[in-house]
C-alpha cells in the first residue's frame, strides 16, 4: 500500500527528500488518512519523527522541529519529508505510516545514512 523511497547517504548539514507513495489507495481514502514518519536506529525502538492529519496540522518530534517538513500532495496521494541540516544522529531506517478509519499500513522502511 505505501513505497517509501528517498533514502541514502547524507552528509551532515545537507538534505534529503523522503517520499511516501499510497498508490493503491483510492483518492478519497488518501485525503481521510493521517500519515506519519517514523524512524528507527540501530538498537534502538522506533519513533515518530512527524505527523501529518486529515484537517492539515503537522507534529513533529522535538528533536527534527526546524529541520524536518512533512507535506502531502493530495492530487498524488503522495507524503513527503523535507529534511534539512541533517545531523549524524538522524542516521536511521525511515517508515512512512497511514492511519484513519479501518486502516493502519506501514511502508517498508527507507535508509538514510548521515555521515560527518
Amino acid at each position: 500500500q505505501l513505497q517509501a523511497s528517498g533514502g541514502g547517504l547524507a552528509r551532515a548539514g545537507g538534505s534529503l527528500r523522503l517520499s511516501c507513495k499510497a498508490s493503491r489507495m483510492i483518492l478519497s481514502t488518501f485525503w481521510n488518512t493521517d500519515f506519519d514518519w517514523y524512524h528507527q536506529a540501530p538498537g534502538n525502538e522506533r519513533e515518530l519523527v512527524a505527523s501529518s492529519s486529515r484537517d492539515g496540522s503537522t507534529n513533529y518530534a522535538d528533536s527534527v522541529k526546524g529541520r524536518f517538513t512533512i507535506s502531502r500532495d493530495n492530487a498524488k496521494k503522495t507524503v513527503y519529508l523535507q529534511m534539512n541540516s541533517l545531523k549524524t544522529e538522524d542516521t536511521a531506517v525511515y517508515f512512512c505510516h497511514a492511519r484513519g478509519p479501518g486502516l493502519d499500513y506501514w511502508g517498508k522502511g527507507t535508509l538514510v545514512t548521515v555521515s560527518s
